[in-house]
């Protein structure tokens, strides 16, 4: 676990800083956010393609290991890419190197967290296992937006964007050192095609009630998330400080960070599915009161209490998706999660673009809103089915409806 977690932190780190990166290289070399967010969105788009495919042929590959340094390497090299092409090359070039870098993502999020389920394979252990795995989404959350605001402010945001290049490269290399031996699990069976293995796991998220409405919930939240870099970067230039873009999302991420480490420590007296709509709300209730107070200071402190609300839920969605996903998709279902919520996040950030006109507060308003509706959406969802009798996914076991924190009833 400790191989794997330094692994996914160098990735992430690299994933979670070019959100930022992208914004600041375009507004430096060309003057417009707007760019930068399409750049973010062509980055952000191919994972609900890719991270189907990715999850299948993850789950089939005989020699993981060279997998997943092959997919970080690719990340890698995008990454490095467009530090060099954005401003300077034909915009096609770029956005087709951006495509490509996305499509690597789902090895990125999804990919490696399905990898905790062989890493930790004992009950008992899964949920810390879990709460750590969201940690270290979180702190790449607050390393990535920090390392790049600093190194854009010493040097220039290319460097900024280089350095996560090299991180990345790190994470690759580190691939070839983690336990990944093939042992497919229970009920996976080889014979069947990769489409074939990408439908049931599309199934079983869409068939049992738990997955589904963890799914519909996360993924219109993120399409609120997805803007919140450039609504960030905007309010802070609303406020004089257009530089400080990237202290909003850090601080959002500490939040984010400490919330995720208070749950790893202690067990909630809640069961995840609880934590789920309690972090929603909180979120979108903080960021409506960012929105409304004047003060930069204020909005910092705001942004950091948003984030504390928010870094229970990855780990609950994480844990939700590994109590309820049958063994056999259980790599595709961690994949096509991640995928479509990055996916959102894309369709959030080409949205934001789209709408930089307005003003940051508004736009900051409607980023909460929809926080606050996907926690609706869960609670009613789930009200509509509390029990999922049976998984109808061949293969799969009877899904285990969760009592508490990793305590099956």
């Amino acid at each position: 676990m400790k191989r794997y977690l330094m692994t996914a932190f160098g990735a992430r780190l690299a994933e979670e800083g070019m959100a930022v990166a992208l914004v600041l290289l375009a507004m430096q070399r060309t003057g417009s956010a707007a760019h930068g967010a399409l750049l973010l969105t062509m980055w952000m788009a191919p994972h609900a393609v890719a991270a189907p495919l990715t999850g299948a042929v993850a789950a089939r590959m005989r020699r993981p290991r060279l997998f997943y340094c092959s997919a970080l390497t690719g990340f890698a090299l995008a990454i490095g890419g467009l530090a060099l092409t954005v401003g300077r090359a034909p915009t096609g070039l770029t956005l087709a190197i951006a495509l490509l870098g996305g499509s690597c993502g789902p090895v990125v999020s999804g990919g490696l967290s399905s990898l905790v389920a062989v890493l930790a394979p004992d009950d008992t252990g899964r949920a810390r296992a879990y709460a750590l795995d969201a940690a270290v989404y979180n702190a790449a959350s607050v390393t990535g937006p920090a390392v790049v605001s600093l190194l854009a402010g010493i040097s220039s945001p290319a460097t900024s964007t280089l350095a996560l290049a090299v991180i990345a490269a790190g994470s690759a290399t580190l691939t070839t050192v983690l336990p990944l031996h093939r042992t497919p699990e229970p009920h996976t069976t080889d014979s069947l095609p990769p489409l074939k293995s990408v439908a049931n796991g599309g199934a079983a998220m869409w068939r049992v009630p738990e997955l589904r409405a963890i799914t519909v919930a996360t993924s219109l939240a993120f399409v609120g998330v997805g803007g919140l870099t450039t609504t960030a970067v905007l309010l802070a230039e609303r406020h004089g400080q257009p530089e400080a873009g990237g202290v909003l999302m850090t601080v959002f991420a500490v939040g984010a960070l400490a919330g995720s480490l208070l749950l790893a420590r202690r067990k909630p007296a809640f069961p995840p599915q609880r934590l789920v709509t309690y972090s929603l709300a909180g979120t979108g209730l903080t960021l409506i009161a960012a929105a409304a107070l004047p003060s930069f200071t204020a909005s910092a402190l705001l942004f950091a209490a948003a984030g504390l609300f928010d870094g229970p839920l990855l780990s609950a969605t994480l844990r939700i998706r590994a109590d309820h996903a049958p063994p056999s998709v259980r790599t595709q279902v961690f994949t096509l999660g991640a995928g479509l919520k990055i996916s959102a996040a894309a369709c959030g950030a080409a949205l934001t673009g789209a709408a930089t006109a307005l003003p940051a507060p508004v736009l900051l308003l409607i980023i909460a809103a929809l926080q606050l509706c996907a926690a609706a959406a869960y609670i009613v969802m789930r009200a509509r089915a509390r029990v999922t009798p049976r998984s109808i996914v061949p293969g799969g076991p009877t899904p285990r409806a969760v009592g508490g924190w990793g305590r099956s009833e």
